[in-house]
């Protein structure tokens, strides 16, 4: 995934409060935050004292201007855990000044975070994605501050989360102070997606466009990998797709279905397309019929404008969306998922490198069981077969020493590269091996073969 960054800038100091002066950063647009809302945002964060620990909104709904606030009281602060999934945009709190003064804990790596964690400035916990909102309703990782993006509030005082509620809702419920940044472009969404105005103990008013996640264009590799997996999928079937060149190119090819459903943690820009076509219409869904039904959005202003009070689209946290049982609920469940690696045993690497952490568990696993538990459903794997211009194999005989097994091989059933699909469930090791090192670049199968036979493996 590719971040939009925004540098910070030597701008003009100002006054907030009478107390502090500070450095006014630039907004995700290049241009200096306006002084007064500055001022407020950092009013508003004050309540955060050293030693708590502070929840951010994720995704691209993040409270970049609440963030750069906290970030900018770094003198007054020490210690302070600040937790959240991937953000997109500044990450200021995370620049390696700061590291006596915030310590970030990610539950799911974005390029911004990854140079911190790896370098051990920042600390990584492997959770499934569905789990997360249980880590602060069970008081396992107890909340002082939350800072999420929302949108004005309507008539009945309830603001959306808009497009991001993932984990976020169980962290307002949880923690003792809940600050927002009321935007007024963020989409009301609706579903299990809303704050009443009650339960903020700060807001600041400021309107800015949302950060955006580009679409990647569609490469021939990704094309094969997404025409043999669009050949899984029946007329009816629902979805869970993630982002990035393969999902986009199994969408590519489903122009020919018809009454498909969506059941999944995100949907991106490629989604939209389908819905306008009519072949994604949610009619044959047996659960949460007639919807399409997610947690967050990465994409662009296109996709926003596509949720805005559109009542195709249901937004529930991912302690149910990602939820296995409820997953198995959805008759031909269709879930595609990728990786870094995959051995010859089915063994599936998909958040780190070696000992490198790369992203996380996101809801990987959640959906693999799920799909495997529902009525005709198919858990998949696509990914290339090599990488760095197909110089290292991807389909691999061992993982890399401090790879971590996010989808153990019990849970694999497909897995699709652009040579082909491997059917593994059921299969013993030997029948494994061989399936996928037919699936396997070429120039590594003869390699692969004789490793396997080396270790008695076929």
């Amino acid at each position: 995934m590719s971040e939009i960054a925004a540098p910070v800038s030597n701008t003009p100091k100002f006054n907030s409060t009478g107390e502090t002066s500070v450095t006014v950063p630039l907004t995700p647009q290049g241009t200096p935050y306006p002084a007064d809302k500055f001022g407020q945002a950092m009013d508003a964060v004050r309540c955060i004292r050293s030693g708590d620990t502070v929840f951010v909104g994720s995704g691209c709904a993040a409270p970049t201007l609440l963030l750069e606030a906290m970030a900018a009281r770094k003198k007054e602060l020490y210690h302070v855990e600040v937790v959240h999934i991937l953000i997109f945009g500044p990450a200021p709190h995370l620049e390696p000044d700061m590291e006596n003064h915030f310590r970030h804990n990610s539950l799911f790596t974005g390029a911004n975070a990854r140079k911190a964690v790896n370098e051990g400035r920042a600390d990584y916990t492997p959770i499934f994605l569905g789990e997360i909102p249980g880590l602060f309703s069970k008081g396992l990782k107890p909340l002082d501050v939350v800072l999420v993006q929302v949108t004005p509030p309507d008539r009945h005082g309830f603001c959306s989360l808009g497009i991001d509620c993932a984990a976020t809702l169980s962290a307002v419920r949880a923690a003792k102070y809940i600050i927002g940044l009321i935007n007024p472009q963020m989409p009301r969404v609706y579903g299990e997606n809303f704050v009443h105005i009650s339960r903020f103990h700060r807001t600041v008013e400021y309107e800015c466009p949302l950060h955006e996640l580009p679409r990647e264009p569609m490469s021939d590799l990704h094309a094969k990998i997404g025409s043999h997996i669009a050949d899984l999928i029946p007329n009816g079937a629902c979805l869970q797709l993630g982002i990035g060149g393969i999902p986009d190119a199994v969408l590519n090819f489903l122009r020919n279905k018809h009454d498909l459903g969506m059941h999944t943690e995100m949907f991106s820009d490629s989604a939209v397309e389908l819905v306008e076509e009519g072949i994604l219409n949610c009619r044959a869904k047996n659960y949460h019929k007639d919807k399409m039904v997610a947690s967050f959005l990465l994409g662009t202003r296109k996709l926003y404008d596509f949720v805005r009070e559109n009542p195709l689209c249901e937004f529930r946290p991912v302690d149910h969306t990602n939820d296995p049982f409820v997953i198995a609920r959805n008759d031909n469940m269709i879930a595609i998922n990728s990786a870094i690696a995959v051995d010859i045993t089915g063994q599936v690497n998909s958040d780190s490198i070696g000992h490198s952490i790369y992203s996380g568990f996101g809801g990987q696993v959640d959906f693999m069981r799920g799909a495997a538990r529902a009525n005709g459903g198919k858990p998949i794997i696509g990914l290339p077969s090599t990488t760095k211009n197909d110089t290292v194999s991807k389909i691999v005989f061992e993982l890399a020493p401090g790879s971590g097994v996010v989808t153990t091989r019990g849970d694999v059933h497909y897995v699709a590269t652009e040579f082909g699909m491997a059917f593994l469930h059921g299969k013993s090791i030997r029948e494994r091996a061989l399936e996928l090192i037919n699936i396997a670049h070429p120039k590594f199968r003869d390699e692969l073969r004789f490793q396997a036979k080396e270790a008695k493996i076929i």
